[in-house]
């Protein structure tokens, strides 16, 4: 049983997958850190210098209004909208680079496939070996 876990743990598709998971990770490590420190901040600005991330609907009466999401979230319940707005604004980012990415991959493999295989030149004795082929079978067909 060991030796078939090890067959299967080494196998290309699993080694492939754990590697995409990893950059995968990292990937969303940056895009979380690009909206949260970049996309939002510059909406927050322009819609007057709102934090979105701090946008809760208290469900409990321990909530005070005004208290940060995360102070909010130790004291009672709350529904975290501005979060959920952050992650999915997050979310449709990696899928649009995604996309962009599955894009050119396409593009490329495209390309690849249109260009037309180069047809290997014949070598001489192989075209002087066809002759004399062709030369044999037209005395045969005469005699």
């Amino acid at each position: 049983m060991l030796e078939e876990f090890k067959k299967f743990a080494l196998r290309g598709n699993v080694v492939d997958l754990a590697v995409g998971v990893i950059i995968g990770t990292a990937f969303g490590a940056i895009v979380n850190s690009l909206v949260q420190d970049v996309i939002m901040p510059i909406i927050g600005a322009v819609t007057g210098g709102l934090d979105f991330s701090n946008y809760y609907i208290p469900l409990s009466s321990k909530v005070q209004a005004g208290m940060a999401y995360a102070d909010a979230k130790k004291v009672g319940a709350v529904i975290g909208y501005g979060q959920f707005l952050t992650l999915a604004v997050n979310f449709t980012i990696v899928a649009f680079v995604l996309f962009m990415v599955i894009r050119a991959m396409n593009a490329l493999k495209a390309r690849e496939e249109a260009k037309p295989e180069p047809v290997a030149e014949v070598p001489a004795d192989v075209k002087i070996l066809g002759e004399i082929r062709d030369l044999l079978a037209e005395r045969r067909s005469s005699v």
